[in-house]
């Protein structure tokens, strides 16, 4: 059981257990072909959103398909008139001289660099932007998601997702698919091109069809699970290259730099290994694929020396038969390029939508409390998961409005824990963690809505890189200089004005440049920047000095004293000082492992 110090009062009051989110596995469960019906889902839904740009880059490419058709048939025309054998046709008009055949090829090949260099601006704008809104959609997700505590993925993990496998998605929404749809019309229009001058020639070159097929079934299916592979080790790379730069100066005290180093070159060496194993897997089936095209240029070839050596189609009939099984190949050349992308894009898809399935926090107009509030924990109980301790167990208590409370207790005792259940980043799985106004009688449980009448300080540095107006105006974006510098005095953090570039003063991350204690105490402005009815202070005086300590108790004490309605004050701490200027002081002690 657990054992509180408590010189408050409630009753109880108990609620069913909150369902905990299924695991990602388990919300799609059903088999492979549940899976890709959902995954297909998800693509149309991100195309609905940068369908310009995939329409854009799917017209650009048909376009170009009908000028390459355009440039073949206007060098089938240009050798017929150089050789003798010109047909003039009462359907299609042809040019009648060289000259004016080969000013056509010219205007064709310019159209088609013109065209080329369009391709690329158009996609390369766009392309950015629908990378922009991608990225954009998930950030916002991850930030307006619930928080559970203990978060299932590595941050390196999760920054890989948002920036490389958003960066796939979009590419082939955008890019791939558009071309493969070009690709299929190249293929068709090749085909009955060739067909409506040699059919057989054309049924001969086509054959390599349901070999491709098949072979891109097995190959989908075994390209899939190694890129999942691939994807996951790249990911765990980048979790130590991030947290080694992120705790460098550790490492360098405790001389664990080879050890990193060793780690981080494993992990490489097993990257490498799943990328040569992939390359091997995609080079030999290309391998066979190419085999397959070169038996088809070579029937071509010598289908169509033969029937010129028996002079049933001309020099130019030839040239365009041999442009043709190009044309008709080359499709098949690029879907084996798709391919790779377009299972790389499947795999990157499932890693953003197990992102995504994280249930977002509550949304709605904010709840505010104007004339004071109160919050009152009733019979809470609290574990940040089924096989862990119990945090909170049958917790009650009541910080009425305008209370001064010191919660004091050994450490994992569940101070910070009380602070996150009052912020509603956690919920109770028994009681109501309540904030009311007694003027009103209104009385609400607390949630993402409520956060609107809370100021807080977390433990530790907060800061951002960039100026320090900037991290203060994260508390008030619209305060004037007089109200950052009115925060700063009572934060302490008078040293400001004494700095060359005073709030201009840049910081890097995690406040590098400044202190411990200065950092703390430039939160702590920020903080009280922000208007709310309750102010929350986890440890935010333990880089401070006794004196400094003292005094900015006193200021915050004295200035909510002066205001028409005093905030309620809830300090986290270790410091027995801060519980001289308390009304009322709570121990935690932890709960027992039974």
């Amino acid at each position: 059981m657990c054992y509180y110090h408590n010189n408050m009062t409630g009753k109880g009051n108990n609620q069913p257990k909150d369902t905990a989110p299924l695991p990602a596995k388990d919300k799609r469960g059903g088999g492979s072909a549940y899976l890709t019906r959902q995954l297909i889902a998800w693509f149309w839904h991100i195309f609905m959103q940068v369908k310009l740009q995939s329409f854009i880059n799917a017209m650009s490419g048909i376009i170009r398909v009908a000028l390459d058709f355009a440039f073949i048939w206007a060098t089938k025309v240009t050798i017929d008139i150089a050789t003798g054998n010109f047909s003039p046709s009462s359907f299609i008009p042809k040019p009648s001289t060289l000259f004016s055949a080969g000013v056509l090829l010219i205007s064709i090949m310019v159209l088609q660099m013109a065209l080329g260099y369009l391709r690329r601006w158009i996609a390369a704008l766009l392309g950015v932007e629908a990378q922009n809104r991608m990225q954009r959609h998930i950030f916002e997700h991850l930030l307006r998601s619930e928080w559970h505590g203990k978060e299932r993925r590595h941050s390196g993990d999760v920054l890989n997702r948002l920036i490389s496998d958003s960066t796939t998605v979009v590419t082939v929404v955008t890019d791939t698919v558009p071309q493969a749809l070009a690709v299929l019309v190249r293929l068709v229009c090749a085909f009955f091109f060739l067909y409506s001058m040699d059919a057989m020639l054309a049924v001969g070159v086509i054959v390599i069809l349901p070999l491709f097929i098949l072979l891109s079934r097995l190959y989908v299916h075994r390209m899939r699970a190694i890129t999942r592979e691939v994807r996951k080790t790249d990911s765990r790379v980048q979790a130590i290259l991030q947290e080694s730069v992120q705790h460098r100066l550790v490492l360098k005290t405790l001389e664990r730099v080879p050890l990193l180093v060793q780690a981080l070159s494993d992990l490489q060496a097993t990257l490498r290994s799943q990328v040569r194993h992939r390359t091997l897997f995609s080079s030999t089936s290309n391998l066979v694929v190419n085999i397959g095209f070169g038996a088809a240029y070579l029937f071509t070839f010598l289908w169509s020396v033969n029937r010129l050596s028996d002079g049933t189609i001309t020099f130019g009939m030839m040239t365009a038969f041999i442009q043709l099984c190009g044309q008709i190949q080359g499709p098949f050349r690029e879907l084996t390029r798709f391919i790779p992308a377009i299972i790389s894009s499947f795999t990157s898809a499932e890693r953003l939508m197990e992102l995504e399935e994280t249930p977002l926090e509550e949304d709605g107009e904010p709840i505010r409390f104007e004339r004071g509030a109160g919050i009152r924990l009733t019979d809470v109980t609290f574990a940040y998961d089924d096989y862990s301790r119990t945090i909170l167990s049958h917790a009650t208590y009541d910080f009425a409005p305008g209370s001064t409370t010191a919660v004091l207790g050994e450490t994992g005792a569940g101070k910070t824990t009380l602070l996150r259940l009052v912020l509603a980043l956690l919920k109770p799985q028994q009681g109501t963690v309540e904030i009311y106004e007694p003027a009103t009688g209104r009385a609400v449980q607390v949630s993402a809505r409520t956060r609107c009448n809370l100021v807080y300080v977390p433990q530790g540095n907060s800061l951002f890189s960039g100026t320090l107006r900037w991290n203060l105006q994260m508390g008030k974006p619209e305060a004037t200089d007089e109200e950052l510098h009115e925060a700063l005095r009572l934060a302490c953090a008078d040293f400001v004005q004494t700095l060359p570039d005073g709030l201009d003063t840049r910081i890097g991350e995690g406040g590098a440049g400044l202190s411990e204690g200065q950092a703390q105490r430039i939160a702590i402005a920020r903080a009280l920047l922000r208007q709310g009815s309750v102010l929350l202070l986890d440890e935010a005086t333990s880089a401070l000095d006794q004196q400094t300590e003292k005094q900015l108790i006193e200021n915050l004490v004295e200035h909510h004293s002066h205001l028409s309605v005093k905030p309620t004050l809830i300090f986290i701490t270790h410091r027995p000082a801060i519980v001289n200027y308390c009304s009322q002081v709570i121990t935690f002690k932890k709960c027992s492992a039974s």
